[in-house]
C-alpha cells in the first residue's frame, strides 16, 4: 500500500505567524494562521483537513459496506465537523468529530442501514485513527 505525504511550513510566532500546507498530489494546499485555527479568521486549518479526511473515508467505507451487504448505494454524503478546544491543563485538543451522513440506498431498511453505519464507524481507517482519543458521533439517515 502507498504512503501519502503532505508538508507544512510555519513562519513566525504562534499568534502572529502564518503557515502553508500542501499535499504531494497538488490537489490540496492552503494557508493557515492562529486566527483561522482557533478563532473565526480566514484561511484553512488542520481540523478542516481532518474533517475532510474523515468525511471522504467514511463515505467511501460506508459505500463499500453497503455494497458488501448486497445493497449498493446510489450516493453517500458525509459532513464531518471537527472541534478543537482549549484544555484546562493548557494547550488545545481535538475533542469531537461529528458526522452527518445522508444516503440513498435502494432495497435497505433503516435498521440494517444503521447497522452498516455502525460497522463503518469501527472499520473506516480514518475513524480508527480517532478511536479512543476523539469522541466520534454519527447521525445517519436514508434519503
Amino acid at each position: 500500500m502507498p504512503t501519502r505525504k503532505s508538508s507544512a511550513r510555519w513562519e513566525g510566532g504562534l499568534k502572529g505567524g502564518k503557515g502553508t500546507f500542501k499535499g504531494e498530489s497538488g490537489a490540496i494546499n492552503g494557508q493557515y494562521n492562529f486566527s483561522s485555527r482557533f478563532e473565526e479568521g480566514a484561511g484553512s486549518n488542520p481540523e478542516e483537513l481532518l474533517a475532510a479526511a474523515e468525511a471522504a473515508c467514511f463515505s467511501m467505507a460506508l459505500s463499500g459496506g453497503l455494497e458488501g451487504n448486497g445493497t449498493p448505494a446510489t450516493f453517500v454524503e458525509t459532513e464531518a465537523a471537527c472541534t478543537v478546544k482549549p484544555q484546562p491543563e493548557g494547550g488545545f485538543k481535538i475533542t469531537t468529530m461529528a458526522l452527518t451522513v445522508r444516503a440513498t440506498v435502494p432495497g435497505i431498511d433503516d435498521a440494517k442501514f444503521q447497522q452498516v453505519v455502525q460497522a463503518t464507524l469501527t472499520g473506516c481507517p480514518v475513524s480508527k485513527t480517532f478511536h479512543g482519543n476523539v469522541d466520534i458521533t454519527v447521525n445517519a439517515a436514508l434519503v
